[in-house]
């Protein structure tokens, strides 16, 4: 139990360490970045963070920090899967909040980031007239809000979780198909977190 409770802590902390710098990014990102490049589309889209014109790559950072809070919270998740629901929730939620956030980046965001960038630099790759390259700006900036809470969300859980005490109680072992569905979930996780480092 002790060894458990040592490991899900390390994870928390871990989540704690990652997700404080990535929530502030994230914040930094939206208001500074973004409130540059987006302050009046289509014209303001040449100044988007990305290509020759910006040496550093704003996923040099991001990702790494994304999927170390990734692993972080199914590593907390995991170890402390045992403990009961009053204590376990705190660790769905970084987890599985996360793996939310960062398939709705690739899913969205990457694309959008894509499209609004060729068209500010008036790319062959172009796709979206004027009008579109607006209300898509608009899109993103409301979308980044919701990671915004989310980042807020998955650094805050964590951080509640260190400073309650472990719960002593153990929950009733879930039943053998439960167990399986959460190592081929954690299987799942790692191969996304594996995936998504190797687009840096």
């Amino acid at each position: 139990m002790a060894s458990r409770q040592k490991v899900t802590r390390a994870f928390l902390w871990l989540a704690v360490l990652a997700g404080g710098p990535l929530l502030g990014a994230k914040l930094f990102d939206l208001l500074v970045l973004a409130g540059a490049w987006a302050a009046s589309p289509p014209a303001s889209l040449a100044m988007m963070p990305y290509g020759k014109a910006w040496p550093v790559d704003t996923g040099a950072f991001f990702i790494p920090l994304s999927a170390a809070m990734l692993i972080a919270g199914f590593g907390a998740l995991a170890a402390g899967w045992r403990t009961p629901w009053h204590y376990r929730w705190m660790l769905c939620l970084p987890s599985i909040g996360i793996l939310l956030l960062l398939i709705l980046t690739v899913a969205a965001f990457w694309p959008m980031n894509a499209a609004l960038y060729y068209h500010g630099v008036h790319s062959p790759k172009d796709t979206i007239t004027d009008a579109q390259s607006i209300v898509m700006t608009k899109q993103w900036i409301a979308l980044d809000w919701l990671r915004v809470a989310g980042a807020g969300v998955a650094f805050v859980a964590p951080l509640r979780a260190l400073t309650l005490p472990w719960p002593e109680e153990l929950a009733p072992q879930d039943p053998l198909i439960v167990r399986i569905m959460l190592a081929i979930t954690l299987a799942g996780v790692g191969a996304f977190a594996i995936w998504f480092m190797s687009n840096l």
